[in-house]
């Protein structure tokens, strides 16, 4: 069992940089691959980002184009991701998953799910 806590959400204006955190329970948490994912109001959850378990394989949504970037911390049982640049966009609960693919990239490859952070982005 992997408990999942996502952290470092809030109000950005348009421009700014957010670093979300997602802290994992557990011993195992390198046995897992992770991804991001985000939900705007109205649509349905969407793949944003994903690492696999040592950290050294990424993926990106088309949408992202360089201004995100996953990394993970093993040692500290923890997932991260830096955006920058945000746009009003980007405003969604951004959830991370864990799961046991290479690199998770859907919703059906993560078995454990956090509660989410809110991001907002002002313009």
């Amino acid at each position: 069992q992997v408990q999942l806590v996502e952290s470092g959400g809030g109000l950005v204006q348009a421009g700014g940089s957010l670093r979300l955190s997602c802290a994992a329970s557990g011993r195992t948490f390198s046995s897992y691959a992770m991804g991001w994912f985000r939900q705007a109001p109205g649509k349905e959850r969407a793949f944003v980002a994903g690492i696999s378990r040592s950290g050294g394989s990424t993926d990106y949504a088309d949408f992202v184009q360089g201004r995100f970037t996953i990394s993970r911390n093993n040692a500290k049982n923890t997932v991260y991701l830096q955006m920058n640049s945000l746009n009003p966009e980007d405003t969604a609960v951004y959830y991370c998953g864990a799961g046991g693919a290479f690199i998770v990239t859907t919703g059906a490859d993560a078995v454990y799910w956090g509660q989410g952070t809110q991001v907002t982005v002002s313009s």
